[in-house]
């Protein structure tokens, strides 16, 4: 087995079938690479699209990942974003993989600049100059925060990791940050329009 991390179910299933397996770890020096800009923008949920659609007209460079927890909740926020005129692609566990490997190709090539993903795309998907993340919902597992915010500032680019944080992620924040060991830059977005 090879994974840049395992959990704990993982690792039980894994013992009911390996006989007498040896464990290499490697003991990573920093989590997250420091040519990730990582800013949190302190903003009430019911603002949180508001916030979104002006980041990605006005921040957001060629490519995009938009990440939410659930799949439903991508596809409503697909709908929003598309009624706001953002070209932009689902990637979830519901979409079928010829599919999205098609919505992979077009975001490689430029032609969808925004894809609003589950976790499906947190980890094994590789595209050259992502230059945003933006976490829509906090995740659930600090961990995955990290596979997320890696899909950027790869291969020696730079990238930048927005998260958008209401009142009720603050615990999952504080959980990152210690799993990150860094504190993340605040904004905060009082009123949003």
């Amino acid at each position: 087995l090879f994974s840049a991390t395992l959990t704990e179910y993982i690792l039980q299933l894994a013992g009911q079938w390996l006989h007498d397996p040896i464990t290499v770890e490697i003991d990573v020096e920093q989590v997250v690479a420091n040519d990730i800009e990582q800013i949190v923008y302190a903003v009430a949920a019911r603002d949180k699209l508001a916030l979104l659609i002006w980041l990605l007209r006005n921040e957001v460079g060629e490519r995009a990942l938009v990440f939410r927890n659930r799949r439903d909740s991508c596809e409503r926020l697909v709908r929003e974003l598309t009624r706001y005129g953002i070209n932009c692609a689902l990637m979830s566990g519901d979409v079928p993989q010829n599919k999205r490997l098609k919505v992979l190709e077009g975001f490689r090539q430029g032609l969808i600049p925004v894809i609003v993903a589950t976790d499906v795309a947190g980890r094994g998907i590789h595209v050259d100059d992502i230059s945003h993340v933006i976490n829509y919902d906090l995740p659930y597992e600090p961990d995955d925060y990290v596979h997320r915010i890696g899909r950027t500032g790869r291969a020696g680019a730079s990238g930048r990791a927005f998260s958008l944080v209401s009142a009720d992620e603050i615990k999952q924040l504080n959980d990152i940050e210690q799993v990150i060991q860094r504190h993340i830059t605040r904004e905060y977005v009082d009123g949003f329009e």
